[in-house]
């Protein structure tokens, strides 16, 4: 085995994985946005609370993918996808603003880019 493939293993495995989990500290840090003088604590609860569904779904699907890449790479391309039609819906329901676009390449392109990394180690693996 050359040189060079024995450096991509460690790249291609550790890569989507640290990536996941900043992903996931990035999506919990847009949920504090829920904090409000209006709201009681009950509320703010709640409200943090489904903020950070989605992040404790990927952080779900990347405990099962640190052993099975394939689930990550599924669950963080269907991630994307669904990201951007809820995007779609929401600028059809509420009007298209241009701010959505910088989102969707901000939130989508990452979750793209982490399930591509995981198919790619998946199939480094599979060889």
């Amino acid at each position: 085995m050359k040189k060079s493939e024995k450096e991509v293993k460690p790249w291609i495995y550790w890569t989507p994985r640290i990536l996941s989990v900043i992903f996931i500290l990035f999506l919990g840090l847009m949920s504090l946005d829920v904090f409000s003088p209006e709201l009681t604590f009950w509320q703010t609860i709640l409200a943090l609370f489904m903020h950070n569904v989605p992040a404790l779904i990927l952080l779900i699907a990347v405990l099962f993918a640190w052993k099975y890449e394939l689930v990550g790479a599924i669950a963080f391309i269907l991630g994307g996808l669904l990201y951007i039609v809820l995007i779609l819906i929401s600028a059809i329901r509420d009007g298209f603003h241009g701010y959505m676009i910088s989102w969707a390449i901000q939130i989508s392109g990452m979750a793209f880019f982490i399930g591509i990394l995981y198919y790619l180690n998946w199939k480094q693996k599979k060889k």
